[in-house]
């Protein structure tokens, strides 16, 4: 549930809710600790939601194949007997140690949120699309240009552009095939640097028409009045090619940055949190970081290696949260979750 209050009170806030920040809360409910997340995007998931929604995971333990999507809503309904509070839509600026070492975590908005121990599994940081040099790009930005497809619902019978030649740019033109009145994807180059297998389907789809697919092309210009509905594209024959857009979306990738992060005092290496793989705790005392954003020697960017490290992590922080009585471990398959 959605906390609006601007002042809250927890025993872990853990800023970032993609999988790992997710599963922390499933960890730390078992052993009766309450959970607040935060997160500058304005639903949970992370990249996965915010990214890779529709995109096949193959190394979950258990599923065989499971979409972006459908692991958050797996890990939400997971989760959901232990009753996180959550503040969407708003960035972590600072984090102020009180005096008996708490913490209290302050978003851009102003919420303060009271903490015994902090989580950082914000992934990579904060995300800022690459943008394409192109003339009349960002006067059309929300007005048709847009750098990740948030809901693809909005482009059901439109005119759609992408542009780019790696899994975002394939999964996406796949998948808006079935739902844009017509999709055209453009790409710089001849060959494409995501999985063969969906650079396979593009290619059929353009075979049977159902695409149009532009390689060794680039977009040049977009034209509109008020919102964009054209835009010229220069390929391999002159003049170059005038076609309708109702949107256009470049997908040259996200440059992740660590933001606000960066001034918390943390140790950081290589715009990468350093931790003590006994735990997953940083430099600072109370405050853990889990997922893609810690670094140790041997480091693996798997999401189950994330699982791995939040339940450790959880477990240590049992010690801040419960000063005065001794962790006892219990197997969920012996206990049931009820007697969590």
């Amino acid at each position: 549930m959605e906390d609006h209050s601007n002042n809250i009170e927890t025993d872990i806030c853990i800023v970032g809710t993609g999988p790992v920040g997710l599963f922390a809360v499933f960890e730390a409910g078992l052993l009766k600790m309450r959970c607040h997340l935060v997160d500058a995007l304005p639903q949970v998931g992370g990249q996965l939601s915010e990214i890779y929604p529709h995109k096949p995971i193959y190394d979950i333990p258990g599923y065989p194949q499971i979409s972006g999507q459908e692991l958050v809503d797996r890990l939400m309904e997971q989760i959901t007997p232990f009753r996180p509070g959550f503040t969407l839509g708003e960035r972590v600026e600072a984090v102020a140690r009180n005096n008996d070492g708490t913490l209290t975590v302050i978003t851009d908005e102003h919420t303060k949120v009271s903490c015994k121990v902090l989580v950082i599994a914000g992934g990579l940081g904060c995300f800022e699309p690459r943008k394409p040099a192109i003339d009349g790009l960002a006067q059309f930005e929300g007005k048709g240009v847009a750098y990740m497809v948030r809901n693809p619902e909005s482009l059901r019978d439109r005119n759609v552009v992408l542009a780019g030649g790696g899994d975002s740019a394939l999964d996406w033109t796949i998948f808006l095939a079935g739902i844009a009145a017509k999709v055209t994807l453009v790409h710089r180059g001849g060959t494409f640097r995501g999985s063969p297998d969906s650079a396979g389907k593009v290619f059929e789809l353009a075979q049977t028409g159902k695409i149009n697919l532009l390689l060794h092309s680039n977009v040049m210009m977009l034209y509109g009045d008020g919102h964009l509905q054209k835009l010229s594209i220069l390929t391999q024959q002159l003049p170059p090619v005038i076609v309708p857009a109702d949107h256009f979306i470049p997908l040259f990738g996200l440059t992740p940055k660590l933001g606000p992060i960066a001034d918390w005092g943390l140790d950081i290496v290589q715009s990468a949190i350093p931790v003590n793989t006994t735990d997953y705790s940083t430099n600072l005392e109370r405050v853990y970081a889990i997922g893609d954003i810690n670094t140790y020697p041997g480091k693996l960017k798997l999401i189950l290696c994330g699982f791995h490290e939040a339940a450790l992590a959880m477990q240590s922080a049992f010690k801040y949260v419960y000063p005065d009585e001794k962790l006892s471990f219990k197997y969920t398959t012996v206990y049931g979750i009820n007697a969590f």
